[in-house]
């Protein structure tokens, strides 16, 4: 599991660790309950931890037309120290007036990586893990600055997207890319692009990140760090059929997003990745799942993926002990594959999966 601290946001005289709970839709109001559990189970090992809960998602939206109330927002801003958001019944067609609260949230917070461990659990402590790699998706531009048309021409219904790829935040996700690769055992960063059709915004992103080494202030910092490149369609080809090869990935929103939930599978789950979405700021936990209205309600939904987002957040803001225990229980919860939920083959609940995980925390 991702063991590195991107950025300390901890102090040593905090008493009190503030957390903005937002479960949003589906299944997130089952595993989001679960991961503050396991963040209570700490003990001394985190300050004294404050829960607020705050409303966004579909639901928030088809009551009061609003998917990211502008209170939660603030109250992030102003009050809470990091935050953990749980899944989005985002719907597939256009609904006016609505937009995804997730994507806004990134923008708002200026939460410009989303950092997806893709790890899979090694069959006894201390053996090397098959799988171990990490996917740094930069989290505010690309296809998803939503700026889309529809217009009619003399090929009937005609729809464009902007894609935006700037200087600026290629060059803060490559940094940020290159420090989570410094702290590796490997020391190695693939930059996926697809800048032989994209030649200019995939080119953008490339030529900046490939830039990064040679900033005037990072004074030789990375030079340990070897680069590499691969096509996004290569890049999952060679991800199913060679994962060992990678180690750090970086990659546009677009292509972040797809690689690390396609990386899930050979792991198992999607129920089992964690991420954070970081700033310089703030930081807020996030598992890769989605709402999964199929079993929502239904006390299967696996609850590892926010226990272990909780694990991230706590790490990236200087936690490390805390973050080892819960990232060590919930190992050790899949080593002994006795207690897993369906999508994990098991027969399990949500809830006897998080107290098996209590008991080794």
């Amino acid at each position: 599991m991702f063991r590195v601290a991107t950025r300390s946001l901890s102090t040593a005289s905090r008493q009190s660790l503030k957390i903005g709970l937002i479960p949003a839709d589906g299944i997130g109001k089952e595993v989001i309950p679960a991961a503050r559990q396991a963040i209570e189970a700490l003990g001394s090992d985190i300050p004294k931890p404050e829960f607020v809960n705050l409303s966004a998602g579909w639901e928030t939206f088809t009551k009061t037309g609003v998917a990211l109330p502008q209170e939660t927002v603030d109250v992030l801003r102003s009050e809470c120290d990091c935050a953990l958001f749980g899944s989005v019944s985002s719907p597939s067609r256009k609904v006016v007036g609505y937009s995804s609260p997730i994507v806004a949230l990134r923008k708002e917070l200026d939460l410009y990586a989303n950092i997806r461990p893709v790890t899979s659990v090694a069959p006894k402590p201390g053996q090397k893990a098959a799988v171990d790699l990490i996917v740094v998706r930069e989290n505010t531009e690309c296809l998803y600055v939503k700026q889309e048309t529809l217009t009619v021409g003399e090929n009937g219904k005609e729809a464009r997207a902007t894609r935006l790829i700037t200087e600026r935040a290629s060059r803060r996700i490559g940094q940020m890319a290159f420090e989570l690769a410094l702290a590796r055992h490997r020391k190695h960063l693939t930059i996926i692009h697809k800048s032989n059709v994209l030649s200019v915004t995939d080119g953008l992103f490339r030529e900046t990140v490939r830039g990064v080494p040679s900033l005037p202030e990072v004074n030789g910092k990375y030079n340990e760090v070897t680069i590499a490149e691969q096509l996004v369609d290569s890049a999952v080809y060679r991800l199913f059929r060679e994962p060992e090869i990678f180690d750090v990935m970086v990659a546009p929103n677009l292509y972040g997003d797809i690689i690390s939930d396609a990386a899930a599978a050979l792991v198992g789950s999607l129920g089992l990745i964690p991420s954070v979405n970081a700033g310089d700021n703030f930081v807020m936990g996030e598992p890769v799942h989605g709402s999964a209205p199929d079993i929502e309600g239904k006390g299967i939904a696996n609850p590892l993926a926010s226990i272990r987002s909780a694990a991230l957040m706590l790490r990236h803001l200087g936690y490390t002990t805390g973050a080892d225990r819960l990232d060590n229980a919930v190992d050790g919860v899949i080593r002994e594959g006795k207690t897993l939920t369906p999508d994990l083959k098991g027969t399990s609940t949500t809830e006897e999966v998080l107290q098996a995980v209590l008991k080794r925390v």
